[in-house]
């Protein structure tokens, strides 16, 4: 009996190992699934910096277009007016030639409807025989003269004609072209769009200050805007803009442009924000230096700042790590 139980185990343990093993497997498997080790690689959200990399891609296409746009555009400007110019030389001529054409139709019609004219009736009953001969080289040189009148003017309205033509051809093919040149810009201009729209809301892009991530606020938003709009602008002592600021003038300048109003002096602006420490800085922040506060920025994230640094310096952006920080303030 010892035997016969014993056997019957002994045979049962490779299945047994088996499911136990295929159990093992789906419970890794799916723990593997749960953790996201074994799934699909998620789409990542391109990086700001990505993005900018894209816009400075899609702007180094376009801006060729934008100068062969304008050398298009100025060579129909000259071309037009050439045109305009040959337009008015072609006038005078056009009527010299109308006239031209109309003394000798009614000539011939004359001669055609009456017969010869009253005068060479004149000649031929009465004139003597040289007289009467004077007085037909005398029309038959006032037909040369029509004729040789008329052959030139013709001849100068078809050079003009001409040169005007090769011009028109000129104009209609430029102004295809500036079509063209607009609708790529056009295609280009709408793709930078949606890259920029693309930009996480907490991202400003301003055109003095780099491209600054992390913006808490709407108010701090517009204060950035308003303030990187200012950069290079001189530093006036007692200055609040527009024209000239000095470095709390900047910073209240900035925030009313958001709807807050900041007293003109550093002291009053450190009590009337709210304490920041600077691991939790963001940009739009202001930013106090020395110990007794007699210097204020706008933090921009990344140790940098836009301010009005001192007499002799304009508005820029510097680092915060130039001066000692008192400590960080958000208004509002």
């Amino acid at each position: 009996m010892p035997l016969q139980r014993h056997v019957p185990r002994r045979a049962s343990r490779p299945g047994g190992l088996r499911r136990a093993a295929r159990r093992v497997v789906v419970l890794v498997a799916a723990a593997a699934v749960g953790a996201g080790l074994l799934a699909a690689p998620a789409y990542a959200e391109p990086s700001v910096d990505e993005i900018e990399a894209q816009i400075d891609k899609q702007w180094r296409q376009l801006e060729p277009t934008i100068e062969q746009y304008n050398k298009v555009r100025a060579q129909l400007k000259v071309n037009r007016e050439k045109s305009a110019g040959l337009e008015k030389k072609i006038q005078p001529l056009a009527l010299e030639a109308e006239l031209a054409m109309n003394r000798v139709a009614d000539m011939a019609s004359r001669y055609y409807i009456s017969g010869p004219s009253q005068e060479l009736g004149a000649v031929l009953l009465n004139a003597k025989p040289d007289m009467l001969g004077e007085q037909m080289a005398f029309l038959n040189r006032l037909a040369a003269q029509e004729r040789k009148q008329l052959e030139g003017v013709v001849k100068i309205r078809k050079k003009y004609d001409g040169q005007k033509a090769k011009l028109d051809t000129l104009i209609a093919s430029q102004e295809k072209q500036e079509k063209e040149l607009a609708a790529k810009k056009k295609q280009i201009d709408a793709k930078i769009k949606q890259l920029e729209r693309s930009l996480p809301v907490t991202t400003v892009k301003t055109t003095n200050c780099p491209t600054i991530n992390g913006v808490v606020s709407n108010a701090a938003r517009t204060a950035i805007r308003t303030a990187c709009a200012q950069v290079g602008k001189p530093y006036v002592w007692g200055a609040t803009g527009p024209n000239s600021f000095d470095c709390s003038g900047l910073t209240q300048y900035a925030y009313k442009a958001a709807g807050i109003y900041l007293t003109h002096f550093t002291g009053a602006q450190w009590n009337q924000g709210k304490a920041i420490s600077r691991a939790d800085a963001r940009p739009g922040d202001l930013v106090f230096f020395f110990s007794d506060l007699h210097h204020v920025g706008l933090y921009l994230g990344n140790n940098q700042m836009v301010h009005a640094p001192r007499a002799g310096k304009p508005v820029n952006v510097s680092s915060i790590t130039t001066m000692p920080v008192a400590g960080f303030r958000r208004p509002g």
